[in-house]
């Protein structure tokens, strides 16, 4: 159903010149963006700062693989969803309507991945070798009573 609905977007356009638009992207992230942007009031100057605050990626670019990711409930689709209702993946619906790049990205983010768990593993061992210093330490009693002043207990 949404591959007829996005042809059937697609096949809008203006009849004297194509080229005068609408254009219609075929990257997810600008699909995405252009989607957004009908839920914006986008010819407002809020909305426009808010267009502009919104940045969309395929995969995971460089400064934001290394950053902390949140889950947001609401948009679960276990949660939003139905079971029985069928989904679509829009790097899906973008490759069969001419996005060239989805072997791509899906390569750069096997690699992204390896390296962040690797990353993962090394940073849970050096955790788990603090806490096993930490209950290994010996305190003496004029140290502990400086620390417990100071308010570590």
């Amino acid at each position: 159903r949404a591959k007829l609905k996005y042809a059937n977007f697609r096949r809008k356009h203006t009849n004297s010149n194509p080229r005068h638009g609408p254009f219609h992207q075929r990257a997810p992230s600008k699909i995405l963006w252009r989607t957004v942007r009908g839920m914006v009031p986008h010819k407002t100057p809020r909305g426009a700062a808010a267009l502009d605050r919104l940045k969309c990626f395929e995969g995971i670019p460089h400064p934001y693989d290394r950053k902390k990711r949140m889950v947001v409930p609401q948009a679960l689709k276990v949660l939003r969803l139905k079971p029985e209702r069928r989904v679509c993946k829009l790097g899906d619906l973008s490759k069969e309507f001419g996005w060239k790049h989805q072997d791509l990205i899906k390569r750069l983010e096997d690699q992204r991945k390896v390296k962040s768990e690797a990353f993962h593993k090394k940073k849970t061992a050096a955790k788990r070798a603090r806490q096993q210093a930490m209950k290994a330490v010996k305190v003496s009693a004029e140290d502990q009573k400086i620390l417990e002043s100071a308010g570590f207990a």
